[in-house]
């Protein structure tokens, strides 16, 4: 049944909308490309067209993620690129629609006013904008009765940062927003292969040997890495042991595994007692990275619920809240915001 209605969930690293004019849910990557030609800037890509030229677009093209820290460090960029995917999903016919946005517990009031602002002044014909905690969503996506249960803790590892919050009766009781992500395992094993083997790498590179350290444990194989020489300068290729790999990560699973200990040491007898019983919920895109959710379940000696879709669990769950009638006491406007 078409829904006149999209949900969006503006992650760091990619944008997820689910359309309920034909009930889909798309991803793309969240960041723009702009040509600077004489004075003039010009949109040149967005969205995974953009992502195939960051560290390779030439000076005259500015390559740029306008959401940082799960915030949007760029609104008017942002605008343009949410217009844009709009109107693709629209195949160029935009038509008038509700709104469901997530967006991060632990920020400002501020912070999530540019969200309203972000759709409200991006052209998209908008007749109604909706708030929706974005752990509220998720739990919704990973098939949780929020508005019923208690006790629930979910984990959303993302690019740039990790939301851990507890949920009961289809509110957040807790909420920690750390700066920890996928970004910074990029980051460290950029580091430590740089400081190992002398070898500089790229964002890109560092990414598809962790997103390939599943495969690369099961086979027993090195890491192929291709960067320059520090001392030659030259291009070369380097094979990395997955140990190092590990390694390099341990640190930033040891910082999310404090969090996450943090936030249960701050829960309520009670609503302890269920999360013990139901575990702990892990989501979100980097959540599948490495033995972290087998190291969290040691470290805290609960069961971990695992997502293996857990990139897309906040706009599936944004598409239950627009669908049926009983979630809908989980949704606010911007009048409930505080400041």
């Amino acid at each position: 049944m078409s829904i006149s209605a999209f949900g969006i969930d503006l992650g760091t690293y990619n944008i997820k909308i689910y359309n309920g004019f034909n009930e889909t849910i798309t991803s793309q990557k969240n960041i723009i490309a702009i040509q600077k030609i004489m004075n003039k800037k010009n949109l040149f890509a967005y969205g995974d067209h953009a992502f195939e030229m960051y560290e390779k677009a030439p000076q005259n093209i500015t390559v740029s993620f306008p959401v940082i820290n799960g915030v949007i460090a760029d609104i008017n960029h942002m605008q343009i690129l949410l217009r844009n995917f709009i109107n693709d999903a629209m195949n160029n016919n935009i038509r008038s629609a509700d709104y469901y946005i997530s967006v991060p517990t632990d920020i400002t009031g501020v912070e999530k006013r540019a969200f309203y602002d972000l759709v409200k002044e991006s052209n998209v014909k908008a007749r109604n904008i909706y708030i929706v905690e974005k752990a509220i969503a998720d739990g919704v996506g990973l098939d949780v009765d929020v508005v019923n249960s208690q006790g629930i803790l979910v984990v959303n590892i993302g690019y740039e940062t990790t939301e851990i919050s507890i949920l009961s009766m289809g509110g957040i009781v807790l909420s920690r927003l750390i700066k920890v992500g996928g970004k910074k395992f990029d980051e460290s094993i950029r580091n430590i292969i740089r400081k190992e083997y002398n070898l500089l790498v790229g964002i890109k590179t560092a990414e598809k040997v962790k997103i390939a350290l599943p495969k690369l444990e099961e086979n027993k194989e090195d890491a192929i890495v291709y960067g320059r020489d520090i001392v030659t300068g030259l291009p070369v290729e380097r094979s990395i042991p997955v140990n190092l790999i590990e390694k390099a990560m341990s640190e930033n699973f040891e910082t999310i595994i404090d969090s996450v200990r943090v936030i249960l040491e701050r829960t309520p007898p009670e609503l302890g007692a269920d999360i013990y019983r139901k575990g702990i919920f892990l989501t979100g895109g980097s959540a599948g990275i490495g033995d972290l959710h087998e190291l969290i379940a040691k470290s805290t000696g609960l069961k971990v619920n695992f997502s293996v879709n857990g990139e897309e669990s906040v706009a599936y769950g944004l598409s239950q809240i627009i669908k049926t009638e009983s979630l809908r006491s989980v949704v606010s406007t911007m009048q409930d915001v505080e400041y």
